[in-house]
């Protein structure tokens, strides 16, 4: 947070409800007071989000607060994982629910390809990433520019609406991030290999585990086990969602229509639901609850599959079930969010006789499909995060694991400060219409004309208009003087403007027609030079300029001048 001083920011896009978990520290307590814009399903899964956490922690407050560990000299001293923790002084203690309310209603809501104007300087407009609920590529433009700035992408198909990838075509700048964080796994073949371990671990008799977010991809999970449950004889078995927002995230998901693939949009027109858990609820084999207490304790039959959370195991309903389940080599936890490294997550608990699958569901952009898009989308320039540009460092020799374009892209690391490579070298400029009228084009050679324009350039918020220019005023009959800031600039006649080149061979023929005998013509890197002999004169010919130098000779001057127009057109 050094690195930059967030008062001083003007607009903040989020692309997705993953990447605003931060968002309350920033609006709140940084002095910020620009603009946040997302759309509407980000901000509210990124509310349910965010209110789990915040529920969850809340649920087992602290006796102490300790900050004596962040000393560094003591930090030293603590077992891994802590003592490798990075900038642990910067750690905060986690916000409120007020203060998620406080950040959440700074946020404009705003639509796909919808463009919004930051202050006239540039446009900016949300595409559907196909990744997530409402989740977004952004572009930046001025009308002679573009920045496309792609996170968190997807290009299967699965519940949001499809990757727009058409409105990423001739960006100058294409910020690529957001990767697969597990470019070698099939997100499909693991979808398989979570129905199947599931089926067998409850055929044995135990237990599932599934540690989720309580929105994303627990909706493909519970379609693929809507579709497969059947089949594996598993329609007994009862499947419990516990989550404070479980109830929300299930209802939000059905009302986002317009925000959801084609087939699901065309199934709410039916009318139908268009996920399939609302009738794994109807038919009772899909139970949520806000939370392990209460009603859940009295309903809880096994064996049975659980989703709950928090994946990273350190806090949450998921806690409980570790250490119910953990002892039993029957039950199995089946780990499918890719943020957190499995074996650092079962740390805590070990050792564990519960079996343990790794089938991470990651339907991000991977490296083929990277450069597919870059293919079809041909940016000019590819700016990526420095890890994209090599090999992973365990797998070193797997150079298709890699961005790989021509040129090749720029990357950057960790709090580096970039330039990038284009310059805004345009502006648009418009023109009133009583301007446009007054404005004489003339013919210069076939479909090409022009007119010389006399104006005043009126600069508002970024906006540039050419306007008519002030009257010159009426000489008054009073001998009242006017303050200087009160007078209008004087419009001198316009002189013609000269265009052309002039052949060296007829000029030299034209002076000495006129009397010039001895001419020499030298050229120089940037023209020609005119020598005359007998007179101290020379003329300087260059390809937008034409100087003549006589020593004192007006009359010699004007002569020449007039033979050298003749070449040239007035306009």
């Amino acid at each position: 947070m050094e690195l930059i001083d967030l008062s001083t920011v003007d607009v903040i896009l989020i692309s997705n409800y993953h990447c605003m978990m931060a968002l309350p520290y920033i609006t709140e307590h940084t002095g910020f007071t620009g603009t946040v814009y997302a759309t509407e399903p980000t901000v509210q899964i990124g509310r349910l989000l965010m209110e789990e956490l915040v529920n969850f922690i809340e649920r087992v407050p602290k006796a102490q607060s300790a900050s004596m560990w962040k000393n560094k000299e003591v930090q030293r001293l603590l077992p891994t994982p802590l003592k490798d923790a990075v900038e642990v002084a910067m750690w905060r203690r986690c916000y409120n629910m007020q203060e998620v309310n406080s950040a959440l209603s700074k946020i404009q809501l705003v639509g796909y390809s919808q463009k919004i104007e930051l202050f006239g300087a540039v446009q900016v407009s949300p595409l559907s990433s196909g990744y997530a609920l409402g989740s977004s590529n952004w572009i930046i433009q001025s009308h002679y520019e573009k920045v496309s700035y792609v996170s968190g992408s997807s290009l299967l198909t699965t519940h949001p609406q499809p990757m727009d990838q058409a409105s990423l075509k001739n960006s100058d700048v294409f910020i690529l991030t957001g990767l697969t964080q597990i470019p070698t796994a099939n997100p499909d073949g693991m979808v398989g290999e979570f129905c199947s371990n599931l089926a067998l671990t409850v055929r044995n008799g135990g237990n599932v585990l599934v540690p989720c977010y309580p929105s994303g991809v627990i909706y493909d999970l519970l379609e693929c086990l809507y579709q497969y449950i059947d089949s594996a004889g598993l329609s007994n078995v009862p499947f419990y969602f516990i989550s404070p927002v479980a109830n929300s995230s299930l209802e939000f998901s059905q009302i986002f229509a317009e925000w959801l693939c084609h087939n699901k949009q065309t199934k709410v027109y039916l009318p139908e639901p268009p996920f399939p858990h609302a009738e794994l609820i109807q038919t009772n084999k899909l139970k949520h609850y806000p939370s392990i207490h209460g009603d859940f304790s009295n309903d809880f039959k096994q064996p049975c599959v659980v989703f709950t959370g928090h994946p990273s195991l350190r806090f949450g309903d998921v806690v409980h079930f570790m250490e119910l389940w953990g002892k039993s080599s029957l039950n199995t936890i089946i780990f499918t969010e890719p943020d957190f490294s499995y074996l650092d997550a079962l740390a805590p608990y070990q050792p564990l006789a519960m079996k343990c699958v790794y089938c991470p569901i990651d339907t991000r952009l991977n490296f083929i499909q990277v450069s597919k898009l870059l293919k079809e989308v041909q940016p000019l320039h590819v700016v990526c995060p420095e890890q994209y540009t090599q090999p992973p460092p365990t797998q070193a020799h797997r150079t298709d694991l890699m961005v790989d374009c021509l040129p090749p892209p720029m990357s950057y690391r960790r709090a580096e400060v970039l330039t990038l490579p284009f310059k805004r070298r345009y502006e648009k400029i418009e023109i009133t219409p009583e301007l446009a009228d007054s404005l004489v084009p003339t013919e210069m050679k076939p479909g090409i004309s022009l007119a010389t324009v006399t104006a005043v350039l009126h600069t508002k918020d970024n906006k540039h208009v050419l306007q008519l220019p002030p009257k010159p005023p009426q000489p008054q009959g009073g001998k009242k003087r006017k303050r200087v800031a009160d007078e209008v600039p004087e419009l001198k006649p316009v002189k013609p403007l000269l265009s052309g080149s002039i052949p060296m061979d007829q000029l030299v023929q034209t002076l000495e027609k006129h009397g010039f005998s001895d001419v020499k013509v030298e050229d120089t890197p940037k023209g020609h030079i005119v020598l005359f002999q007998d007179v101290e004169t020379l003329i300087r010919i260059e390809e937008d300029s034409t100087h003549i130098m006589c020593e004192s000779d007006e009359a010699l001057r004007v002569k020449l001048q007039d033979l050298v127009l003749k070449f040239l057109q007035k306009f």
